[in-house]
């Protein structure tokens, strides 16, 4: 394994971990836009209920047709925009649960190259112990045959 490889799966880990931090940004944003749709489904819903209110206080000191007309023509204006308000906010957070699973996914990724990347660190390391062991064995090798032979001293 050579430091070119190291290098690459270094890169490869910085835009793994640079995608995984984009997805992250995107995922609080949609936490945020989710949460933003269901406080306006919420205060839709408790406007509504205010209406009502009103509008029955308004009723015991008696009203025209007309105007019960006008009250129950808006209030179901008013429950249509729940409804939608109610699919605005599913629909975000479907996102979220999306950019969620998106998030799971890079940050499995990132922890696969990390390991990858370690893994190959420790068997460079290993080659790199296994080959001084070597040099060093042999050297020792030379060192005792030259010991021995008569020939190598005078040489020296």
């Amino acid at each position: 394994m050579s430091t070119t490889n190291l290098q690459t799966l270094s890169i490869l880990l910085e835009r793994a971990e640079a995608e995984r931090d984009q997805a992250l940004a995107y995922l609080q944003e949609v936490r945020r836009a989710a949460e933003a749709a269901r406080s306006q489904a919420d205060q839709l819903g408790q406007y509504r209920s205010e209406y009502q209110q009103r509008w029955t206080q308004q009723f015991a000191r008696g009203s025209s047709i007309d105007i019960l007309g006008c009250y129950q023509n808006f209030g179901l204006r008013l429950d249509q925009a729940i409804d939608q308000q109610g699919l605005v906010a599913n629909h975000q957070d479907a996102r979220v649960e999306r950019a969620q699973d998106m998030v799971r996914e890079l940050e499995m990724r990132v922890a696969s190259v990390r390991k990858l990347l370690e893994r190959r660190r420790a068997e460079m390391s290993r080659s790199a112990q296994r080959q001084e062991q070597k040099a060093t064995d042999e050297q020792a090798a030379r060192a005792a045959l030259a010991q021995f032979n008569p020939f190598v001293r005078l040489s020296a």
